[in-house]
């Protein structure tokens, strides 16, 4: 019996979950060797007897020194983290108070509303960026990081708001009832028992929003047309793709090192991000 659960657990457990592990970091993998490789070795066909696909047999880091001396990598790395931040920022605090009267008032239509501001969210944003560039025109902020920061909001707020009104609702009521006789004013009652309480939730959301708005490329691409001001997204590939030519060792360290700051973030709050995950489906 010992035996034959050890062997379930290997079938059913480890070795599905190895198969996961290998397929979700096997691209990280190949961009590190091919942003390692040199271009003598990295043009070369694979049927030569000397190809290594899987590894490189003299790595070097010449594509990583050419990506930040020779491009405006950095600077698109740290318009990308402003933007994403400002953006995460302004929809948090328009989601925290939007969900919090969604999820505690009580009024007509609350419901349709919740409903609705979640079906914004689900508006393409191929749609969305047509009227928004008339607007953008008007007001003057085309090629200007405030173009991004103010439209990064008009999806990321109803996602935001959705999430945390459901995490809202996993809140015990009796919580806020015990603050509100002890004569805090509702608003003192929701900004120092239910906020923080929703740690969990709010982080969850900020999580999602920076990813989405680091990951964005639509908007980036229509509104942003300076080369130093462009996002990570959208200048590794309008600015290391020239025509039919790939930089294929510079494109990978450009995607490699991109993802570097999403990785980052998951790791030091995934603890928090599950919970907010869990709390949010309850509701």
């Amino acid at each position: 019996m010992l035996i034959e659960r050890k062997w379930k657990k290997w079938i059913f457990f480890y070795l599905p979950m190895a198969a996961f592990i290998v397929f979700t970091l096997f691209p990280f993998y190949w961009m590190a060797v091919t942003a390692m490789r040199p271009d003598e070795e990295l043009y070369r066909t694979w049927r030569q007897a000397s190809a290594t696909p899987f590894w490189t047999l003299a790595p070097t880091l010449e594509h990583f020194r050419n990506l930040l001396q020779t491009t405006a990598f950095p600077h698109w790395l740290w318009n990308t983290m402003l933007i994403a931040l400002v953006s995460t920022a302004i929809s948090l605090v328009c989601g925290m108070f939007a969900g919090y009267a969604l999820a505690r008032l009580k009024f007509r239509g609350s419901e349709f509303l919740g409903t609705a501001i979640f079906v914004t969210y689900l508006v393409p944003q191929t749609l969305l960026f047509i009227p928004l560039a008339d607007i953008i025109r008007d007001m003057h902020l085309g090629n200007t990081p405030w173009a991004l920061m103010l439209t990064y909001p008009t999806f990321l707020i109803p996602f935001c708001t959705w999430l945390l009104m459901g995490y809202f609702k996993t809140i015990p009521k009796e919580l806020e009832e015990c603050a509100r006789i002890d004569g805090a004013t509702r608003f003192g009652a929701m900004i120092r028992i239910i906020f923080p309480v929703a740690i969990p939730g709010i982080l969850s959301a900020g999580i999602f929003a920076f990813t989405l708005s680091w990951n964005e490329f639509i908007y980036a691409l229509i509104f942003m047309s300076s080369a130093e001001l462009k996002t990570v997204p959208v200048g590794v590939v309008s600015e290391l793709i020239r025509g039919d030519i790939f930089f294929w060792g510079q494109l990978m360290a450009g995607a490699l090192l991109g993802s570097i700051p999403v990785a980052i973030v998951y790791s030091f709050f995934v603890e928090y991000y599950v919970t907010g995950l869990t709390g949010s489906v309850k509701g």
